[in-house]
């Protein structure tokens, strides 16, 4: 069994000023601890990236983008390109969010274009996949998520593909309170393991990190991250708080 060091991502959504983004990172790194040595990646807003990522230096806390664009630079309004976002001092970048597919229209076909373009620039990626209500009410889970993890990720070599990240995110859990069991999350999990192994080899199933995410609390990450196949997670609302993003962190 390979060892998969877990990550403890925050997605900041469309929260925190400048002033709000720099105290909050004040207050995760004020005698920092984290016992399970977990990797500590937050996604703050583009208007405060370059700030977080400057005041992130040093520690042990990485910092993502939400999104970006396909495209290196043009005329794409509003848009926030891989090299924009790696100039600003993010490693990583989010893919695939629910939000960005419900609400703003990303489709597999966008989101390949914007894995290929993260990758082509260095950005490790955090590939969103998940169900609707409706969906897992009509026993489609597993096949919707087949179906995003072979049109988000089309085309791509094994190699290519190294140190990818996936977030399991049931879209019926996300800022609803509801929560996925724990052996909802595993079951999901060992699933995308099965078919990454399936597609591509067992040695990259074994060590590709699998986080949930979808209202994870400080008072429900210990039995989600206890299962085999949970390797973090993607933290919503909690991720905003130091005291409960602290605690998260450090998990048991």
């Amino acid at each position: 069994m390979t060892k998969r060091t877990p990550i403890i991502a925050g997605n900041w959504k469309m929260h925190n000023t400048l002033a709000e983004s720099a105290a909050l990172i004040e207050g995760l790194t004020k005698n920092f601890e984290n016992k399970q040595n977990a990797e500590v990646i937050v996604a703050p807003s583009y208007t405060s990236l370059a700030k977080v990522a400057e005041l992130c230096k040093g520690t042990a806390i990485e910092v993502a983008t939400q999104d970006v664009h396909w495209e290196d630079k043009g005329a794409f309004t509003s848009a926030v390109s891989p090299v924009q976002a790696k100039d600003a001092g993010a490693t990583h970048t989010i893919i695939g969010h629910s939000e960005r597919r419900s609400v703003f229209g990303d489709t597999d076909e966008i989101l390949n274009k914007k894995v290929a373009a993260a990758l082509r620039h260095g950005l490790t990626v955090i590939f969103c996949v998940g169900e609707t209500l409706e969906e897992r009410e009509a026993n489609k889970t597993l096949s919707v998520i087949e179906g995003q993890l072979e049109g988000g990720l089309k085309g791509f070599t094994e190699e290519q593909l190294k140190g990818l990240i996936i977030a399991y995110e049931p879209v019926w859990a996300i800022g609803t309170g509801k929560t996925a069991t724990p052996q909802q999350a595993q079951e999901v999990h060992a699933a995308i393991r099965k078919y990454l192994a399936g597609k591509y080899s067992d040695a990259f199933a074994q060590a590709t990190r699998i986080l949930y995410g979808g209202s994870v609390k400080d008072s429900n990450v210990d039995e989600i991250m206890a299962q085999e196949d949970v390797d973090g997670a993607l933290v919503g609302g909690q991720s905003l708080i130091a005291e409960k993003f602290r605690r998260i962190i450090n998990f048991n």
